[in-house]
């Protein structure tokens, strides 16, 4: 079942930004096939065929980051960022992050302990 919602949750957001796509182009008159045209050829470089790509690159790393989990991905860029940056600017910009204080909580003890 895990699995079954993993494929759900990738195949979902490339749709969910295609579809924010489409409403932009379809407020500025656009209907019906030219709709998605014009969505697909906004979304990546190089026209449709980049648009494409580009929702395929989206359902990929949508895919990896619901196979680790948001946290293991979270942690794992913090780390990252902390060899460029110390663990009190790491704590101040943690403190910034639009994310649940239980998140918060959890990423700056990760930062201590580092």
């Amino acid at each position: 079942m895990d699995e079954i919602v993993k494929k759900f949750a990738a195949l979902g957001v490339p749709g969910l930004f295609l579809l924010v796509a489409m409403s932009a182009a379809s407020a500025s008159g656009l209907v019906g096939a030219a709709v998605i045209t014009s969505a697909l050829a906004a979304l990546g470089p190089f026209g449709i065929l980049g648009g494409v790509a580009t929702l395929g690159v989206i359902g990929l790393s949508a895919d990896k980051i619901a196979e680790f989990g948001y946290e293991k991905v979270t942690v794992l860029v913090v780390k990252e960022q902390l060899k460029t940056t110390s663990k009190q600017d790491m704590i101040k910009k943690v403190k910034k992050y639009p994310v649940s204080s239980g998140m918060k909580l959890k990423i700056i003890d990760f930062i201590e302990k580092a």
